[in-house]
């Protein structure tokens, strides 16, 4: 029958704790916390915080305060029946596996020999009564896990070491001991420690201390008969948790003693049967209850995964010290290669944001190939230097014979090549970003040819307007102004005009040549200016 019951036990907890591992649960405490950490952890907490040290400091945990009740019984040589027990213990962890508990257990027992069992000298009863202190270290099988947070659910396993208090009455057939007392309505005599009569062969000495005397007077004395035994116990159980406070479950013990006379009993030598000492069994419900302040602890770390902070930081690091990314760059235009459209730019060349030369008049070839950096769109296509397909403006063919037939005084002394044309936005005489930048360049060139001298020529584009000719002169002044001021361009080596037939209305070109002109005219409609 016991064995029945323990069988029906051991399935209900293996059923319980299957459904609930499959639980899922919060992530964990703030490790940033120090409040939760105990003082003398304190250090290793800042080196931590401070990146100085790998790993956190354990937190503070709570107490956890258990109440148990159930059944208790004597497994040994007598039928036993079950009857009821309590207790009470305090639990504190180590780590997140194990811990250590103190316990009190209080039991009654009681049993009787079953029909097909004869023992010497007739059948025998017995009830008894027993107080147990003692300690255990508990190994929880479940904190830990990499897929989950928190557990649910705590499975544990327990050894402990006990000292058991034992009061044993016996009823004998006969009630052959006229000193019986009374127990529970049944004729019961006291047992000290000694074989009851007719049932063993010799007192059992040893490890077992009889209490408060071996005999018992008649006549109102005070009963005795308690017997003080070591004991060591195992066991297991599950619990699942209601809430960071409380949690519920069930747990099976087992006492074993060097003593076979807890059930009053005595296995004779010869008589063919296998057991020897007895055991004391606890099946128990428990209620536990976390105390402690929520402010300065966390809950009992066997709740708590320790693989929490791994997983947390990995998923969103909030504590580890992350280099800077380094991205290549092939080409060392600023834009990495994952995003450069041209991975290899020649160094030091400007680009746009995918990594391409820029192409400031969009004529399909760079800046830093174009000779002609803003063509005019009614130019194009343009050549492989970028030079626009508009014919050469009058004063310039006119120019280019004069010089290529001596007239010119010093012609062929200034070769500065191509020089940009500055583009303007229509109706405005105010320099663009992209035109500064081609002035700067365009200085550094006439710099470099101090025999020069750079006309700077405005177009009407053949309007005779007032508007048309003030604009011309406005646009001239800006790009001189621009020169002498910004770029330290001597005044007397530009030439002013402004009124130059043909060429794009909008824009202002740069010449080379080594006649000589004026460098400031006066406004021809300063009115409009």
């Amino acid at each position: 029958m016991a064995s029945k019951k323990y069988t029906l036990t051991l399935g209900l907890i293996s059923l319980l704790s299957s459904a609930a591992m499959a639980q899922q649960s919060d992530a964990g405490y703030d490790w940033r916390d120090s409040s939760k950490i105990a003082t003398k952890n304190l250090p290793q907490q800042s080196e931590f915080l401070n990146n100085q040290y790998p790993y956190p400091a354990k937190p503070r945990s709570m107490w956890e305060l258990g109440l148990s009740a159930g059944n208790t019984m004597i497994l040994g040589d007598i039928r036993a029946d079950g009857n009821i027990g309590a207790g009470i213990s305090l639990r504190k962890a180590i780590s997140h596996t194990f811990s250590v508990r103190g316990n009190y257990i209080y039991g009654r027992t009681k049993g009787q020999p079953s029909q097909f069992r004869r023992v010497s000298g007739g059948q025998v009863s017995y009830q008894g009564r027993s107080h147990m202190v003692g300690g255990d270290l508990i190994a929880s099988f479940n904190p830990a896990s990499h897929y989950r947070g928190n557990p649910k659910t705590n499975i544990y396993a327990l050894l402990g070491l006990d000292l058991l208090l034992h009061q044993l009455y016996y009823q004998n057939p006969a009630n052959a001991n006229p000193d019986a007392e009374v127990y529970n309505g049944d004729k019961y005599a006291v047992f000290y420690g000694y074989p009851a009569p007719g049932v063993g062969s010799s007192p059992q000495n040893g490890l077992i201390t009889t209490l408060f005397g071996a005999e018992k007077t008649v006549g109102g004395d005070t009963r005795k008969g308690w017997s003080l035994m070591p004991g060591a116990s195992a066991g297991a159980g599950i619990a699942f948790k209601l809430s960071k406070k409380i949690n519920i479950g069930f747990e099976q013990r087992f006492t074993f003693v060097p003593y076979d006379y807890l059930d009053g009993y005595k296995v004779t030598p010869g008589s063919g049967a296998t057991r020897s000492n007895d055991i004391f069994s606890y099946t128990s419900g428990r209620l536990n209850i976390n105390i402690g302040s929520s402010a300065k602890h966390v809950e009992p770390l066997w709740w708590l995964n320790p693989n929490n902070f791994v997983y947390n930081e990995i998923n969103r690091p909030s504590h580890m010290k992350l280099p800077p990314p380094v991205l290549p760059d092939a080409d060392g235009d600023g834009v990495t290669d994952q995003f450069d459209m041209e991975p290899n730019t020649p160094a030091g060349v400007p680009v746009d944001v995918r990594g391409v030369a820029k192409d400031s008049d969009g004529d399909g070839v760079p800046d830093y190939k174009d000779k002609e950096l803003l063509t005019p769109q009614k130019c194009f296509p343009v050549d492989a230097d970028g030079v626009g397909n508009c014919p050469e403006p009058a004063c310039c063919t006119e120019l280019r014979n004069r010089i290529d037939s001596g007239l010119v005084v010093g012609g062929g002394g200034c070769n500065l090549g191509n020089l940009p044309s500055v583009q303007f936005r229509a109706g405005s005489r105010t320099l663009s970003r992209s035109a500064m930048t081609l002035l700067a360049s365009a200085a550094a060139q006439i710099k470099g040819s101090p025999n020069c001298r750079i006309r700077v020529i405005g177009h009407t584009g053949g309007e005779s307007s007032k508007r048309a000719q003030q604009l011309s002169w406005n646009r001239v002044n800006t790009v001189i102004r621009y020169l002498v001021e910004k770029q330290g361009i001597s005044e007397d080596r530009l030439i002013f005009s402004y009124q130059e037939e043909g060429g794009d209305v909008n824009t202002v070109d740069l010449m080379g040549t080594t006649e000589t002109g004026p460098s400031t005219v006066p406004a021809p409609h300063p009115n409009l200016r």
